[in-house]
């Protein structure tokens, strides 16, 4: 199997040729343990780099599939790991962006330097295209896939495990433990993610699965928010004019930064069919329009413009299956028949955390947990934070990481 490594950032792993055997300023703690799990799932190209103190793995799983789920692992090199980690990406995201940016301050190297083996997955419509997409790449899907991945690597390494996801990666992370009867599955972090609603916000959700569903009956089965692109215009040329029209006077049009500002900053304002569901937005911040579109002013609370663009840039495709969307939208609405959780099958301890202006104060999915029994469940507002925030904030460490 080919081994690549590059000496560069957080994203993709370009490709340059490795000697035969690992970098040699790597201990043999991490390189074991990495030949050890591209051995158990290796099907793919190996792509290594190597860092300070760590050395990651990238490994697409070549399954026959249209396009590979991708399996990234990040092990420390000075110390034998007493857990594995898996770690779930949100909708359209993978694990660069969401558990690997910063590159100097990130999730996945806070949970391995707390001694644990960091293993992202990065589900397939990353990799893929449109045409790839079908109807059938909903939850039951993605959790099937990450279950390959936790049952060979369970068999190889024998190690007590958790799943950490965010947004749909932590409604996948519980779904997937309501199916986990291993006694080596302790714990589930879901970082910002619904639970079902009551109500008319249950009524709300109801719409948007029937919007998505109606998508797919003709024949759409894939949506790009489009915020990469947005990203870097708002970088390459911040005071250009955008497509959009601006609110005060629809005759002028957003410069490309105010519009990325406020895509994050309200995106509750937003007519994408599951924009609503945030409080107010992917960011902490403020927006204020002045005179002009080039005077509006606004700013980010916690994470920076240049995090958000590095998240971005790291970003394959950046598509979510519209099935994947649907069940989402299903489990939000408490509808058992199209896609539902089985919350009382959860038996691992719950950490479940989410911010006040992302997905905001519901915690009627916790309630459900303990309902069925298990006591072990923790839920948590994070005051002034966005839906991205507990990724990528500068002080998400002492903020949220904190509290798992």
């Amino acid at each position: 199997m080919a081994r690549q490594h590059d000496e560069a950032g957080p994203g993709r792993p370009a490709h340059g040729t490795v000697p035969a055997g690992p970098p040699a300023d790597t201990s043999a703690v991490g390189i074991g343990l990495l030949a050890l799990v591209e051995r158990t799932l290796g099907t793919g190209t190996a792509v290594y780099v190597p860092g300070d103190g760590w050395i990651r793995l990238t490994l697409p799983l070549e399954d026959g599939g249209p396009t590979p789920v991708a399996v990234d692992v990040v092990a420390d090199t000075r110390r034998t790991p007493h857990g594995i980690a898996y770690l779930l990406p949100g909708g359209g995201l993978n694990f660069a962006s969401s558990f690997f940016t910063p590159s100097d301050l990130n999730l996945a190297h806070r949970l391995r330097r707390e001694g644990l083996l960091v293993v992202g997955v990065t589900p397939r419509e990353d990799a893929a295209s449109a045409q790839d997409i079908g109807p059938d790449w909903g939850l039951a899907a993605h959790r099937r896939d990450l279950a390959a991945v936790v049952e060979a690597l369970d068999g190889a390494l024998e190690l007590p495990y958790q799943y950490v996801g965010h947004s749909a990666g932590a409604l996948l992370a519980l779904d997937a433990a309501a199916h986990d009867d291993s006694p080596r599955l302790t714990r589930v972090v879901a970082l910002d993610t619904t639970g079902p609603y009551s109500g008319d916000l249950a009524v709300r959700a109801a719409q948007t699965r029937d919007v998505f569903a109606a998508r797919i009956e003709r024949g759409a089965y894939a949506m790009d928010p489009g915020l990469a692109p947005l990203l870097a215009r708002a970088v390459t040329d911040p005071g250009g004019a955008s497509e959009v029209p601006w609110p005060p006077d629809p005759g002028l049009r957003f410069t490309n930064a105010g519009l990325a500002h406020f895509v994050l900053v309200r995106t509750s304002l937003l007519p994408g069919p599951a924009d609503w569901i945030q409080t107010q937005g992917h960011a902490a911040g403020s927006y204020a329009f002045g005179a002009t579109p080039a005077g509006d002013r606004f700013a980010l609370a916690h994470t920076t413009p240049a995090t958000w663009h590095a998240a971005a840039a790291a970003l394959g495709s950046g598509l979510i299956p519209d099935a994947l969307a649907r069940d989402l939208a299903a489990v939000w609405a408490g509808d058992g028949k199209t896609y539902a959780i089985d919350w009382e099958r959860i038996s691992a301890e719950v950490v479940w955390i989410n911010t006040e202006l992302g997905r905001g104060d519901h915690g009627r999915g916790p309630r459900l947990i303990r309902a069925g029994g298990n006591p072990r469940v923790r839920f948590t507002v994070v005051p002034g934070y966005g839906h991205g925030d507990p990724l990528w904030s500068q002080t998400a460490s002492a903020d949220v990481w904190s509290l798992f």
